[in-house]
């Protein structure tokens, strides 16, 4: 579900989904999920359905229902481990193709794709989107912490999306569009220095278009004023002219190291004492 939300909206697409649950025995189910969302072009879709962490969103500074890049691949290894069954996806980017069919296991020692089956077919769910189908061991409950109390909850929260629900009963549920109109898309931020860790700002200085380790710390972090850039770089032996290149490959840990560059940089609020404080 979250997968299908924000594939919609950040295609500018309202969300038509559709969850099923068939019943194969008293504890085993096939849950399948179908969107009308963008797509997914062909040689992505081993990758991201059966590699753990391929769908990260971590680098992406701004908020999203997914981040980890584990939830859908992880769904499908338990139906795997729990089942030996391989999780089946169905794609279609483009209306005017058939759509791509992937049988799909996971390895699990080299964390990589193994392709049971591929082909390409007609699908009439909706001219572009993608459905995905995993048969896993389950019961079905009603009531709280259920399946249908999560996709009721799902559907107010999200009342720009059109919900089908069928349960393991053959009972079929829909929460109809409530607005046309699309959430805004969050805006990507710059982090603070206080939550970024060794290896960020390792891959923060190397990916830079700033030559010059000052101007890269008061353009790529937050509430970095000039004075603080200086002192960061004065505290871990270099000047604000140092290349960023050169502590990327030998000073990151020197710069990571110095306490100005994690403190709170929020700018003081007035007090009795301070010039700024109103009487």
């Amino acid at each position: 579900m979250d997968n299908s939300l924000d594939a919609c909206e950040e295609a500018g697409i309202l969300a038509d989904i559709q969850v099923k649950i068939d019943p194969i025995s008293e504890t085993r189910m096939r849950v399948t999920v179908a969107d009308n969302g963008p797509g997914i072009v062909k040689n992505q879709i081993p990758k991201i359905f059966a590699k753990l962490l391929y769908g990260s969103k971590f680098h992406s500074l701004k908020q999203s229902r997914g981040q980890q890049g584990i939830g859908i691949s992880a769904a499908g290894m338990y139906g795997q481990l729990t089942t030996g069954k391989p999780i089946i996806i169905t794609s279609r980017p483009s209306p005017r193709k058939p759509a791509h069919y992937y049988e799909l296991h996971i390895d699990t020692r080299r964390n990589n794709p193994e392709i049971v089956r591929e082909a390409d077919v007609e699908w009439e769910y909706a001219r572009t989107g993608t459905e995905v189908s995993i048969e896993l061991e389950a019961r079905y409950q009603k009531g709280r912490h259920s399946v249908d109390q999560y996709l009721e909850a799902t559907a107010l929260a999200n009342p720009h999306t059109s919900l089908r629900y069928i349960n393991p009963e053959g009972v079929e549920v829909f929460y109809p569009r409530e607005t046309d109109e699309l959430p805004r898309q969050p805006t990507e931020i710059k982090p603070h220095p206080y939550g970024v860790e060794l290896g960020m700002l390792i891959k923060m200085l190397r990916d830079t278009k700033e030559p010059n380790l000052g101007p890269f710390l008061q353009h790529e972090f937050s509430r970095i004023t000039p004075k603080v850039a200086e002192d960061i770089c004065r505290g871990a032996g270099f000047t604000v002219q140092t290349y960023t290149s050169r502590v990327a490959a030998h000073g990151a840990e020197k710069l990571y190291s110095v306490d100005q560059l994690h403190k709170d940089h929020r700018p003081r609020r007035p007090t009795a004492s301070h010039p700024s404080a109103k009487t």
